[in-house]
């Protein structure tokens, strides 16, 4: 469970240095290799960070969804496991048992003063 969620982590962080690096109009990293396009520069270095993009919010996506599957399920089994305690500790106001009237008190009435 902690590895998921170091993993995580690092997706995100990875995710989110991918997306800064790229150019909201379309330059990014590759604005920088605009004279090598024949060689493969441009469209392929946007075409890696998209691709870096998806695969990344992907995998996070598919990791959280691990990780709160396994958390659900480890909440469900502890569940299971646990005694049933009902009312350890009853009002002073209520009966100690159920049906054992005699500890059951009337409330008192007031005195009229004197």
């Amino acid at each position: 469970m902690v590895a998921i969620s170091i993993i995580i982590i690092i997706l995100a962080v990875l995710l989110s240095l991918v997306v800064l690096a790229q150019n909201p109009k379309g330059g990014g990293l590759a604005a920088g290799f605009t004279g090598a396009s024949q060689i493969g520069g441009v469209q392929r270095t946007a075409d890696f960070m998209e691709k870096s993009t998806w695969t990344l919010a992907g995998a996070l996506m598919l990791l959280c969804l691990v990780s709160a599957s396994m958390q659900h399920t480890s909440v469900a089994s502890d569940s299971l496991d646990a005694p049933i305690v009902l009312d350890e500790h009853p009002n002073a106001n209520s009966a100690t048992t159920i049906g054992d009237s005699a500890h059951v008190s009337a409330p008192a009435t007031p005195q009229a003063p004197k």
